[in-house]
């Protein structure tokens, strides 16, 4: 339960990725953990849910995803290319990005993610993108 201004909002955790991350390989719980953690804390309305064997957040549409592998974890946005990202932590270059799934490269340690603050920043981006697009393709009558 997060109080979000005048609004009590609940917070929806989905047991689902609860088991996920509790099969996780060691080294991916922390930052699976980690990363739930700043989604839900971008965004207190998010929605938990598992698609494409990945664990993944919806508002309004879905976001962002998460997943382990044996040697890696990867962290993604849907709209990465238009997301506000100055200092390039979702390009090709930060950490050995664009040879894993996922925009933030192979994750094999917390120490591996860009800074929380930037993370936020993108997960309520995806946020935003994802409202104005649910608001333009069914607008109010």
């Amino acid at each position: 339960e997060k109080n979000v201004g005048k609004k009590i909002i609940m917070a929806t955790k989905d047991k689902r990725i609860d088991a996920y991350i509790a099969k996780a390989k060691p080294f991916a719980k922390p930052i699976l953990k980690h990363l739930r953690e700043l989604v839900h804390q971008a965004c207190p309305e998010v929605e938990e849910t598992i698609k494409w064997s990945f664990a993944s957040f919806e508002y309004k549409g879905p976001f962002c995803s998460m997943a382990s592998f044996k040697e890696h974890a990867v962290f993604g946005f849907w709209k990465s290319k238009l997301l506000n990202d100055p200092k390039g932590y979702l390009g090709e270059r930060f950490n050995d990005g664009g040879t894993a799934m996922g925009n933030l490269g192979r994750i094999t340690k917390l120490e591996d993610l860009p800074p929380d603050k930037v993370i936020i920043s993108f997960i309520k981006q995806a946020k935003i993108l994802f409202f104005i697009h649910y608001i333009t393709q069914f607008p109010k009558s």
